[in-house]
């Protein structure tokens, strides 16, 4: 009804698409972007699985953080791109720190948690029966504190691939997000959803086809 401009039609969004593949400056822009996620993504896991563990050991620590994780979980991403451009300028370094100040509270929060639900009866009967320290951290401790860490780790995953496309719209010149800044500029739909199309794809087959084969590997103790 109204046109290409409102809504482009599957066609001309796969034409659109398909010259995209086709540009080279396009396929830097994704690999550029996949690093920066990649950066902020694993800097989050880094610092929110180590962090949330050594927060759930001790109970003080784990009431002190909860205010913390709330008043970093309640800024909007938006806000923390701003003063990531107000302290660090436009380039990768603020893209990369609003990824992890956005994801770490997902990440601190799941492995708080795993720590804290450790059953104690299992603990006792792992003591009772005078099990090693390594049997101990693969039989008990790893595949419990797994089950709350994976989720937040995908949740996360989202979390960074959706802000690094916002950041880079609004604080640098390359990139996916760069490109649909340019699409939008240019009134041009088509390829504002074929970009779209590539996030999504891009986030499908991340979590599918590489989390995905990874939590089964490790979740066969649930059989």
């Amino acid at each position: 009804m109204y046109g290409s401009l409102i809504l482009p039609s599957p066609k001309e969004t796969f034409e659109a698409l398909f010259l995209l593949f086709g540009d080279s400056t396009f396929k830097n822009d994704l690999l550029l972007t996949m690093q920066r996620a990649g950066a902020g993504f694993g800097l989050s896991i880094i610092l929110g699985t180590i962090l949330g563990l050594l927060a759930g050991q001790f109970i003080t620590a784990s009431v002190m953080s909860r205010p913390i994780v709330t008043i970093l979980t309640g800024i909007p991403p938006i806000a923390w791109i701003v003063l990531a451009m107000i302290w660090f300028g436009l380039g990768d370094t603020t893209v990369i720190f609003t990824v992890v100040i956005a994801s770490f509270p997902i990440i601190f929060v799941g492995a708080l948690q795993g720590s804290r639900t450790i059953e104690g009866d299992l603990k006792e009967m792992a003591e009772s029966f005078r099990i090693g320290f390594f049997q101990k951290c693969s039989d008990l401790y790893f595949p419990h504190l797994f089950s709350y860490l994976f989720p937040s780790w995908v949740s996360a995953l989202g979390m960074s691939w959706k802000i690094v496309v916002m950041a880079e719209l609004l604080s640098t010149s390359d990139g996916i997000g760069a490109s649909l800044a340019v699409a939008r500029a240019q009134l041009d739909t088509p390829t504002a959803l074929a970009l779209v199309s590539v996030m999504i794809g891009m986030l499908l087959i991340i979590e599918y086809i590489v989390l995905e084969p990874i939590k089964r590997e490790v979740e066969q103790w649930r059989n």
